[in-house]
C-alpha cells in the first residue's frame, strides 16, 4: 500500500491515505502541498506511533526526532504521575492527622517528581516507551 507524506505547517509529518477512488498520483497533485511524496506504507516508523508528533520528513523518509520523542515522553510521564502525586498528598494529610512518619511518603513524592529525569538518560525509543511512573 502506498501513502502520501509531507511536512505540514506545524513542522510535523502528515500522512495521507488515499481511498483508492482516484489514482494516488491524482490525490498527490490535487490534495497535497508541494513537496509531498508517495512512499510505501511499510517505510513509516509505525512501531513508534506513540511518537507520531515527533515524526519528521528527512531526505524523503520519515524518521523519529529523538529530542521531540523525549518531550512527548516527559509529557506522558507528567500526566501519568499527576494522580499518583495527588494520592501521596492525601497520605501526607492523613499522616499529619495521626502523627505518623512521612519519610516514605516524601521519598515516593520525590521519586515521582524525578521520573522525568529518566528521559534524559534514555538513548533509544524503546527505552523511552518503557519508562513509567510505576
Amino acid at each position: 500500500m502506498q501513502v502520501i507524506i509531507y511536512t505540514n505547517e506545524n513542522g510535523n509529518v502528515s500522512v495521507c491515505v488515499p481511498t483508492g477512488e482516484l489514482p494516488i498520483e491524482s490525490v498527490l497533485t490535487k490534495d497535497c502541498p508541494e513537496g509531498a511524496i508517495i512512499v510505501g506504507a511499510e517505510s513509516l516508523p509505525n512501531e513508534h506511533n506513540e511518537f507520531f508528533n515527533a515524526w519528521e520528513l528527512v531526505d524523503g523518509a520519515v524518521a523519529v526526532n529523538f529530542n521531540k520523542a523525549q518531550e512527548i515522553t516527559k509529557s506522558r510521564l507528567r500526566a501519568e504521575r499527576e494522580p499518583l502525586l495527588a494520592a501521596q498528598d492525601v497520605l501526607v494529610q492523613k499522616a499529619d492527622e495521626t502523627g505518623a512518619d512521612k519519610t516514605a511518603i516524601y521519598a515516593e513524592k520525590q521519586r515521582l517528581r524525578d521520573v522525568t529525569k529518566l528521559v534524559d538518560t534514555a538513548t533509544t525509543l524503546d527505552e523511552l516507551k518503557g519508562l513509567s511512573c510505576q
